[in-house]
């Protein structure tokens, strides 16, 4: 089988990595991908292309799709692809508005039921300035568009508050994903990722795990894309489970197949585990970065198989099988990430790097690979505990090297803590 992933990052890397397992695979295209993915031909077409992508798949013959990133989700690459007779992973175009839209999502959470943070919308800045003069603090502002995973400020009191309506209002520091925001309460509690494989009809949750998005250790700095992750995550009980899969995850699944948006693919559902019980904070269209890099290590089943029951509404017969073991990636990023940073140069990886997940590289001129971005790599390691997984990662992070190397160095200590 030829197969095509569209996207580039370590999310991509972490996909192909496991798709190259199956003995059907004959070739795996990535678009762009980076060169840092051995097991793929990248070929250099943007994620957005949507138009170059199908004809990359039309003229190449790819028997089955992976569109992976938000963006080309979000602007109908699997209903471009579809039409052209292309069987694909991921949704449509109607069904990707979940993370397209932050409106669309608290509107849809809050017609259906759904938990989540009290909210407003505004779409006028003055009026927004307004609100916030009497909304509680800290709250949460969000763009309604994508952001590249930052559009989210939790202001701590009302002068943050006003800059951050103002700089995504009036700035458009988001561009159009800005005209529209969403002003929300401020949830407490641990933070839980769930990934979960849904045809419409059968809804198949992963493995838990646990984010880091600040750039600095004890959670400080600027939010990122994130600097690390563990799963399972500890605070994600078995009862808690269950209650999210009867108050949140079909429920979601029945309202957007009510709002005639069958959602096919990878649905996120970022958590809060509030004394109130589960709410969700967002949805995601697609497989989460870097929470795919210790999911799918953990999955024993066929990946490749699995998409494709889900991509045929055959989900139900698919085998979706997890080890009970733990893994913890730990994120290489450029110093200065997420503001300013430099690339270009050389990545050193030990002779064994199956656990090392490439997010951004390019090719040198003497065949070596150079650092093309804020998060370089993931460094990914699996064990029967989560202490033996954190430690492993952290020993594997020595034998990778590049100058401006930077790491967070408590990647899954609130998890260790949780666990006693």
């Amino acid at each position: 089988m030829n197969i095509m992933v569209v996207g580039g990052g370590g999310r991509e890397h972490a996909i192909i990595k496991k798709i190259s397992k199956n003995p059907k695979v004959t070739k795996i295209y990535a678009l762009p991908g980076n060169a840092g993915m051995e097991e793929a031909e990248c070929v250099a077409i943007g994620a957005k292309d949507i138009e170059k992508i199908t004809a990359f798949a039309v003229e190449n013959q790819i028997d089955f799709a992976v569109v992976a990133p938000d963006d080309p989700l979000v602007l109908g690459a699997v209903d471009a692809l579809e039409a052209k007779g292309i069987p694909c992973f991921g949704p449509r175009k109607n069904a990707a508005i979940i993370e397209g839209s932050k409106v669309f999502s608290k509107n849809l959470m809050k017609k259906y039921g759904i938990p989540t943070a009290a909210y407003e919308v505004f779409d006028n800045m003055e009026q927004a300035l307004e609100y916030i003069k009497t909304a509680p603090m800290p709250t949460v502002i969000k763009a309604d568009g994508l952001a590249l995973g930052k559009g989210v400020v939790i202001a701590q009191n009302q002068a943050e508050a006003e800059d951050a309506i103002r700089s995504m209002m009036e700035d458009k520091i988001f561009g159009e994903s800005g005209s529209h925001i969403v002003v929300e309460e401020f949830l407490t509690g641990p933070e839980v990722s769930v990934l979960a494989f849904t045809d419409g009809k059968t809804m198949i949750p992963m493995v838990s795990s646990m984010d880091h998005k600040r750039a600095m250790d004890g959670d400080q700095g600027p939010n990122t894309g994130g600097m690390g992750t563990i799963a399972p995550n500890p605070y994600y009980t078995k009862d808690i489970a269950d209650v999210c899969m009867e108050t949140i995850f079909l429920p979601t699944m029945a309202a957007m197949n009510a709002e005639g948006r069958t959602f096919q693919g990878c649905l996120y559902f970022g958590l809060m585990l509030t004394p109130n019980g589960p709410k969700v904070i967002e949805y995601n269209c697609r497989f989460g970065d870097p929470e795919t890099q210790v999911v799918l290590p953990l999955l024993e089943s066929d990946l490749l198989d699995i998409m494709m029951h889900v991509a045929d509404g055959t989900l139900a017969d698919a085998e979706v099988k997890f080890s009970d073991k733990a893994a913890c990636c730990v994120i290489m990023a450029s110093k200065g990430y997420p503001k300013k940073y430099e690339t270009g140069f050389a990545i050193h990886l030990p002779e064994n790097h199956d656990g090392v997940i490439i997010a951004g590289a390019k090719a040198g001129e003497n065949g070596e690979i150079l650092t093309a971005g804020g998060r370089v790599l993931g460094v990914v390691e699996v064990a029967d505990t989560l202490q033996e997984a954190i430690r492993k990662s952290y020993e594997t992070v020595k034998t990778v090297s590049f100058e401006n190397a930077y790491y967070r160095k408590d990647i899954g200590q609130r998890a260790l803590a949780a666990e006693v």
